[in-house]
């Protein structure tokens, strides 16, 4: 059962002295004499003895907390004093920036053994790839798309290059765990395990997260509960999960306060944003972090028109134009880099001196991201200066930084009942081993769920639909398959999610990045121009059979525009954080004189017909009538399903409320809350979104819509709000 704790003291138990002895004395010399470390930081002392035992571990660091380190020691250790052969570590990245920013730093690490390691994504070119499968590297970095494309992929003998693997690196892992990559990630971990014929050792690395016990747990796979694992986390306080016991301990206990200069304004617009950044902090390299490629776009041609030195990454631009941004982002000094979410994991961006958040990230866990990429030098603080452009953006950033103040972050949960993982996998294995046998398929994932016997519908409705033909008590790849999936070797089979349709955008043979099909499309008048890369381009020629836009250089004009796939919403917890923040609680961060007017507007004007300390709110305006829930969105969604005889049946549920018919009574709303019961029900769910699921067409429709409407679920909050006291305002004429 894993051991959730932070190793202290002396011994092979501990980060005392002598558990330094047990590294490779190579691998020591090298520490002291290359790196020129004086010591090893309390992670890297805590994880040798367990990874040295074979263990599995999660290594729970802040950014830049020497994570990478921490794994590859001890690990390069084992493979000396083991004779590992082969390719025995595998590191597994879920960006190729980041595995592209460690292949240098791992490589190093193994060549003072005599070992090498190498790089395999979905860029690297097929000379590289030939002289791995030739020449197996000790160490393995890639992407578990990559490592899925190797298993099924004819070119490549998986049993030669993958036969030898001992342990599995992890990085960023609660990344990995909170959506469909993670069930990917799990499944195909069981089916490489099938082809070395032993256990593989699970290292994950990860940021700070609410409950590093679970994840652990979650890492492990099917050998949860059989194997050893220790969650390493020393001089760490884990973080709060939530209740209001965690948060009054979190709020007692100051060593569990997180620590930081945090300022927190109101700029009321993104142009005032640039002129404020392009004012503030002259000389130094700031890092801007946006919620949208399209705030990522619109700030750099704003900044970009001061004559601010600006560079640009979001995961629409190329990869080559992302690569010079942040290579001359690292080597520059007065400059700024605007980005979206592609900078918050560990890819290393220089020297860095402020982070500025416009609007507000989604997550505790998110922000602790982002604050992390500064205070890196002595002498220095993390700091973080929040740049709000709208009123909610406002109360959601000081709600966000309330919930950091009392050391909570957010849970990692997979996401429930992956079935058209499920279907993905049965394919992707069936074309791994060329036949199935029709009674042992489950075996493939050694038990693990839900790819195990409780997945017999989906392989019912795959042999009735083609998807796999069936002779003699052995399952073969159908023609259904090879219609929809077959194209480019099954390519679309190695990958857990639907990235929506985009155009490449050319100028000459240059590739900038992509853009959303709406933007050539859309009616405006004037020339068609789009803004990409922070520039504005022109339009000249649109091929729209191979989906590639050419451009050329404008002046000015040009439009950013992306479509935004998943569920959105904000949690139950942050909009309670919210709630209380709009009822008088201040976040303890610095809040500008402009920060402070806006929030006092807001407690004056919104907080009385929005929220009470005593419970919920049902307001009416004219024939407008809403439930103040501020339970998030997926809870609002469950209760406008649960409530269906008294909730607006066309709405669309919003983070903080949800409609409710025009001509509710109160005794309506008695009668309804009494029929609810514990009976709660599954959000309904829209056509669209069932089609945005990648692999639904390989299920039946129901299982799909089943899937869909399970993740937008939260029952547990809906339960909470549905238990507190309602008051019904301007409804019969009192509160």
């Amino acid at each position: 059962m894993p051991d959730v704790g932070s190793p202290g003291g002396e011994g092979p138990g501990g980060g005392g002295a002598g558990v330094l002895d047990r590294l490779d004395p190579v691998v020591l010399h090298h520490i002291v004499n290359t790196l020129g470390w004086p010591d090893l930081r309390p992670l890297q002392r805590a994880a040798i003895a367990p990874l040295l035992d074979g263990e599995d571990a999660v290594l729970l660091a802040p950014t830049a907390g020497g994570k990478t380190e921490a794994a590859c020691f001890p690990l390069l250790s084992a493979m000396t004093a083991q004779g590992w052969t082969g390719t025995s570590v595998l590191y597994l990245c879920p960006l190729k920036a980041l595995l592209n920013n460690l292949i240098g730093r791992v490589d190093t690490y193994a060549q003072w053994l005599g070992r090498r390691a190498a790089l395999w994504h979905g860029d690297t070119k097929e000379s590289q790839r030939q002289r791995i499968r030739t020449e197996a590297p000790d160490i393995l970095l890639t992407t578990p798309e990559s490592l899925e494309a190797m298993l099924i992929g004819v070119r490549t003998d998986h049993t030669r290059l993958l036969g030898s693997v001992r342990a599995v690196v992890v990085d960023e892992v609660h990344a990995f765990a909170g959506d469909d990559r993670g069930w990917h990630l799990l499944a195909v971990l069981e089916r490489l395990e099938r082809v070395t014929g032993r256990p593989i050792q699970r290292v994950g690395l990860s940021a700070t997260v609410g409950n590093p016990g679970q994840l652990l747990h979650w890492l492990q796979g099917a050998a949860a509960g059989s194997r050893t694992g220790r969650v390493v986390a020393p001089g760490i306080h884990l973080p709060a999960t939530g209740t209001a016991e965690h948060r009054e301990r979190a709020a007692e206990d100051p060593s569990r306060r997180p620590t930081g200069e945090v300022e927190l304004d109101y700029v009321g617009s993104l142009d005032n944003a640039a002129k404020l950044i392009a004012a503030l902090h002259r000389g130094e390299k700031r890092l801007v972090f946006c919620d949208s490629r399209r705030q990522v776009e619109e700030l750099g041609a704003a900044l970009r028109a001061r004559e601010v030195t600006v560079f640009l990454s979001h995961a629409s631009l190329s990869v080559d134009e992302r690569t010079r941004s942040e290579q001359a982002f690292a080597e520059a000094r007065d400059c700024v880099i605007v980005s979206t979410s592609t900078l918050e994991l560990g890819i290393d961006v220089g020297d860095l001196d402020r982070v500025i958040q416009i609007d507000s990230p989604a997550s505790v866990a998110s922000f602790l991201q982002r604050i992390g990429r500064t205070g890196r030098r002595p002498g220095t603080v993390r700091n973080c200066l929040f740049l709000t452009t709208r009123e909610d953006a406002l109360l959601q950033a000081a709600g966000l930084l309330l919930l950091w103040s009392r050391g909570w972050v957010e849970p990692v949960h997979p996401p429930p009942e992956p079935r058209h993982l499920v279907a993905q996998q049965l394919l992707a294995v069936t074309l791994q081993q060329h036949r199935l046998g029709d009674r042992l398929w489950d075996r493939q994932w050694n038990g693990l769920a839900p790819f195990d016997r409780s997945a017999a519908p989906v392989l019912r409705h795959l042999t009735e639909e083609g998807f796999l033909d069936s002779d003699g008590g052995m399952l073969f790849v159908g023609p259904e398959a090879e219609r929809r999936f077959g194209k480019r070797h099954f390519i679309e089979l190695t990958a857990s999610f639907t990235a929506p349709p985009q155009f490449t955008v050319l100028s000459g043979r240059t590739e900038i990045g992509r853009t959303d099909p709406s933007v050539l499309t859309e009616e405006r008048p004037g020339p068609r121009r789009l803004l990409l890369g922070g520039r504005s381009w022109q339009v000249t020629y649109i091929d729209w059979k191979r989906k590639r836009v050419f451009v050329e250089p404008a002046d000015g004009g040009g439009i950013a525009k992306w479509t935004n796939g998943g569920i959105a919403g904000l949690s139950y917890a942050l909009t309670r954080a919210m709630r209380e923040v709009l009822l008088g609680t201040d976040p303890p961060v610095a809040l500008t004189r402009r920060a402070e007017a806006r929030l006092a507007g807001q407690r004056e004007n919104d907080a009385p017909g929005t929220a009470h300390p005593g419970g919920t709110l049902i307001t009416r305006s004219g024939d407008d009538v809403r439930w103040w829930t501020w339970a998030g969105y997926r809870a609002n969604a469950t209760l406008a399903a649960t409530l269906g005889p008294v909730a607006d049946p066309l709405q669309r549920p919003t983070d903080c409320w949800l409609r409710l018919r025009e001509d509710l009574t109160p005794a309506d709303w008695r009668a309804a809350r009494e029929n609810v019961g514990e009976n709660l029900v599954l959000p309904d769910v829209d056509p669209r979104a069932v089609r945005g699921l990648k692999f639904s067409a390989a299920l039946p429709e129901r299982l799909a819509a089943a899937t869909v409407a399970a993740r937008l679920a939260d029952f547990d909050s809906a339960r909470a709000v549905l238990s507190e006291p309602v008051r019904l305002v301007d409804l019969s004429g009192s509160a």
